[in-house]
């Protein structure tokens, strides 16, 4: 299974194109729809290579999904787990309670905890509990 439209445009509707880097709010270098790696301050991109920046960082949280997820996942669960993994990173997911439950089989219970992932800086943050509710649709099947 691979990241759908749907989640595509999830991503792009969160984090919005950027084409010269700035500092997200964890004050990390970021630059297109939300890449990290790599990215210096000055640095500019092409709305195409923003676009090939996401594909790629999508298939790695793809990936990150596929390894750790163990119960069949249909494809609204799946782009909500990438998107998941897109902003957090696979070691948050790793670590969760959303995993653990969602390994047992208890997909309403996983659904549940994506409202938990809201905090920024010690604060919520209004962009993510937007963010987290379209995640929970999605693996809802909304």
């Amino acid at each position: 299974m691979k990241p759908s439209h749907a989640c595509i445009d999830l991503v792009k509707a969160s984090e919005g194109l950027r084409l010269q880097a700035y500092r997200d709010s964890g004050g990390k270098p970021t630059i297109g729809y939300g890449h990290t790696a790599g990215v210096k301050m000055g640095q500019t991109i092409t709305e195409a290579e923003a676009e090939q920046l996401l594909v790629d960082d999508l298939d790695d949280a793809a990936d990150g999904v596929r390894r750790v997820v163990t119960v069949p996942l249909t494809q609204g669960q799946f782009d909500a787990i990438c998107d998941f993994v897109f902003n957090l990173g696979a070691g948050r997911l790793m670590g969760s309670t959303l995993l653990r439950v969602l390994n047992r089989g208890d997909y309403g219970a996983a659904a549940a905890q994506f409202k938990f992932w809201v905090m920024g800086g010690g604060e919520v943050l209004p962009g993510l509990v937007k963010r987290r509710a379209a995640e929970r649709a999605l693996f809802e099947g909304a």
